[in-house]
């Protein structure tokens, strides 16, 4: 599975300055299951990115309100593929009613959400194998609907 793939590239090479081998092999060994992890995409909203026929990015929002999974290629890091999935997902959980959306964010890309205006709510220590990986959850409060009303002569 592709989207497989990505996880565990992005994984392996984007977050050596935060995470150690032991920790990304543990991380990395969540989409060993390939059913499971299908599934786990299957239950969200899956949103993929390619780029001339390859695929850069995808992310995922469940319960209308949670980016479960949101990972880029390494070949694709800086060309504003994180970006458009994050602003699909964030436009995806407005649409769709949600007051806040949530994160639970990689060191790694922690920076990247609190530039999108993310405030970190909770440090967590989440156990994978006989490793302990740090994230922080994180929630952006999601902007009220615009009104229009038409232009009254």
């Amino acid at each position: 599975m592709a989207l497989r793939d990505l996880f565990a590239q992005s994984i392996e090479e984007l977050t050596q300055e935060e995470y150690d081998e032991d920790q990304r092999l543990a991380w990395i060994s969540r989409a060993a299951d390939a059913e499971a992890f299908g599934q786990r995409l299957a239950g969200a909203t899956t949103l993929v990115v390619e780029v001339e026929g390859d695929l850069a990015g995808f992310g995922s929002l469940k319960d209308n309100r949670f980016i479960d999974m949101l990972y880029i290629h390494p070949y694709f890091v800086g060309r504003g593929i994180g970006t458009a999935l994050a602003d699909a997902l964030e436009t995806l959980a407005k649409a769709r009613g949600a007051k806040d959306i949530s994160v639970d964010a990689s060191d790694t890309a922690a920076d990247f959400f609190a530039e999108r205006g993310y405030v970190p709510t909770a440090r967590n220590s989440v156990p994978l194998d006989d490793q302990w990986l740090m994230n922080t959850t994180m929630t952006k409060r999601s902007a009220p609907p615009t009104r229009t009303t038409p232009n009254e002569p």
